[in-house]
């Protein structure tokens, strides 16, 4: 069971009607034009120059660019975080501006950014709804559907819940195969746009590259920089919805702004890794009002600061969280495989 001083339940920390707080927080939707081209740029460069060495370390040998790859695949997460801001219209004021970056960073993220956008709008307006599960979140049956299933199927689920899928082989699905597709857009034109012509621009992209580099070194240097991102988006990804006292509900009983801000955790990192993760960990209040830039919403915990101990989660206990698999509807909680035997 998860320590009750690293993980607060909703009720105890606040009080307030999630509707009320969304009008609250609409002041702090206004990004600002300096504060967004500063961020991207004190990210993109160190990104291009630390890339760039990675590269050339792969000429020389394969040490320094593994070493490399680390602080490479941070930088790339938080240029992915920068194109999530872009997908919710919060990182300039301008949508066609907002989008075009997002399109752009999607050739180093290896996101169709189209694709992306709409299968993320669907879980913002989906989470914690057991009656619209499957799209753009980590796949969660209840204890009852889990008891239900042949043992071939219970097997698959448990394999597909392991840490080695979720955050390895996963990862590696999703960014390098997945993405290449509109896979669950597959009838409209426009995401089909998005996915190949992300794809026709990563080949342009690394044919231009492949001119100065070698090209299985641009090859290798490129995936692991994206896998180490990916796995790091996936993770955040997960302890962001999957903790002891997250919300899930159906039909009438489920409340988009309850779940927005009780079925999301505040994931409590160290300030480097705030920085890294574009302080995505604060995400009860990004999925309550998803227009707020991300940074800003440092400012809305310092302003109120009774929203810092909704769903707080340290790193400790979002590691224990990797146990809990399964949602108890009888008891409002996620749960092991052992406890739902």
């Amino acid at each position: 069971m998860t320590n009750a001083a690293e993980l607060t339940p909703p009720h105890a920390a606040a009080g307030s009607d999630p509707r009320l707080l969304v009008k609250e927080l609409a002041a702090y939707r206004e990004s600002s034009l300096g504060r967004s081209l500063f961020e991207l740029g004190s990210t993109l460069l160190p990104f291009l120059l630390v890339y760039a060495a990675m590269l050339i370390g792969l000429e020389l040998g394969y040490r320094l660019a593994l070493l490399l790859a680390v602080p490479a695949g941070g930088l790339l997460l938080r240029l992915f975080l920068i194109q999530h801001d872009c997908g919710h219209g919060s990182f300039f004021r301008s949508r066609t501006a907002s989008d075009w970056l997002g399109r752009c960073l999607g050739v180093l993220t290896f996101t169709p950014y189209d694709c992306w956008r709409r299968s993320h709008a669907l879980h913002h307006a989906s989470t914690g709804n057991l009656d619209a599960r499957g799209f753009g979140d980590v796949d969660t049956l209840t204890v009852r559907e889990y008891r239900s299933l042949s043992r071939p199927r219970r097997l698959a689920y448990r394999a597909y819940r392991h840490p080695l899928v979720l955050f390895g082989l996963g990862p590696a699905y999703l960014f390098i195969l997945r993405h290449r597709l509109p896979i669950g857009l597959m009838n409209e034109q426009r995401y089909w746009i998005s996915a190949l012509g992300t794809n026709v621009a990563i080949v342009a992209v690394a044919t231009l590259l492949a001119s100065q580099v070698q090209l299985l070194s641009l090859v290798l240097g490129h995936l692991l920089t994206v896998l180490i991102a990916g796995s790091g988006g996936v993770a955040l990804f997960y302890f962001q919805h999957q903790f002891e006292e997250t919300q899930w509900d159906r039909g009438a009983d489920w409340s988009f702004h309850h779940s927005a801000l009780h079925g999301s955790s505040h994931l409590h990192l160290p300030g480097v890794l705030r920085w890294v993760t574009a302080n995505i960990g604060i995400h009860h209040i990004h999925h309550l009002v998803s227009r707020i830039p991300f940074y800003r919403l440092g400012e809305v915990l310092r302003d109120k600061p009774e929203l810092s101990n909704v769903s707080r989660l340290s790193l400790a206990s979002a590691w224990r969280s990797l146990r809990l698999t399964l949602w108890d509807e009888d008891n409002r909680r996620l749960t092991t495989f052992a406890a739902a035997r």
